[in-house]
């Protein structure tokens, strides 16, 4: 007993460590954002909302600078609000944790020759994915260096990529610059915000999301690092990917910005979902062993 209670408090303590130096990570952006804008003579460039900014509010979401957009850090109230509470929910049993990712750069890319086109940016087999499947690969420059990381799928009649938030309007103009040395048929199309993300993680998740998938979608068939166009709580026009950067299973919904908030509030109405900020999206991903 005297061992186990002792392991307990080795890693409450080691988590507890993590939730701190997240906290400090998130804190250091806020900063140095502020630091950058007041030493410009240029006025800061307005911050953009995803759609679900008024329920972040109304969740009580510390809204912070992130990636040019508004997001929340964390939720302020409620019994399971706070970065520490959070992240102990999205590795606790039975639970999910939902993330609004909505700020990162979704893109479709089209043309006989895509693939072709993309393993000239990637490090990676894309033109080797079976319909459905996905990898997380890495944007080179020309010398090999690391751009971002993405993650690729085959999505049939497209490649779906989906690039972070901070890096995404870099991204495409290297993709575009690439593009003028091509000679093959491909196009990029940025989704824009008119397409929102969301993220669903833990335990929980797989179950959460069978409750609003048809009747007919057999979700233990879906394996990590697949996707899916499919209905999502009746809506059209929704993509489900299964995967993650949390350590966790889980699960990303791209749907149309008009729909965001109605799927989002019918995720949370479940009682194994809780909102997620920023800051323990950040301590996941460092207990999980995962670059931030």
């Amino acid at each position: 007993d005297q061992t186990k209670n002792q392991r307990q408090m080795n890693s409450a303590t080691v988590t507890a460590t993590l939730l701190r130096r997240a906290t400090a990570s998130t804190t250091s952006k806020r900063t140095l954002a502020s630091a950058a804008a007041a030493a410009s003579d240029e006025p800061p460039a307005p911050l953009r909302k995803t759609a679900l900014n008024d329920l972040h509010r109304e969740l009580g979401g510390d809204m912070v600078p992130f990636a040019g957009y508004e997001l929340p850090v964390l939720y302020k109230g409620g019994e399971n609000g706070g970065v520490m509470k959070e992240h102990l929910w999205c590795r606790a049993d039975g639970k999910a944790s939902l993330f609004d990712v909505s700020h990162m750069g979704q893109i479709r890319w089209h043309g006989k020759d895509r693939a072709a086109f993309i393993e000239k940016l990637v490090v990676g087999d894309i033109a080797g994915l079976s319909p459905g499947s996905g990898l997380l690969s890495l944007i080179t420059n020309d010398n090999g260096g690391i751009i971002d990381d993405t993650v690729i799928t085959n999505a049939g009649d497209f490649i779906y990529m989906v690039v972070n938030g901070a890096c995404k309007f870099g991204d495409m103009e290297h993709f575009t610059q690439q593009m003028k040395n091509f000679d093959g048929d491909v196009s990029m199309e940025y989704l824009e915000d008119d397409m929102q993300l969301l993220a669903l993680q833990g335990p929980g998740a797989a179950d959460v999301v069978a409750k609003m998938l048809p009747s007919d979608f057999n979700l233990t068939q879906m394996a990590f690092m697949t996707g899916v166009n499919v209905a999502v709580d009746g809506i059209e026009g929704c993509r489900l990917t299964r995967c993650g950067y949390t350590g966790e299973d889980g699960f990303e919904i791209a749907m149309p910005a008009e729909h965001a908030v109605s799927i989002a509030s019918r995720l949370l109405e479940d009682p194994a979902v809780n909102p997620t900020g920023l800051g323990a999206r950040d301590s996941l991903r460092l207990e999980a062993g995962l670059c931030l």
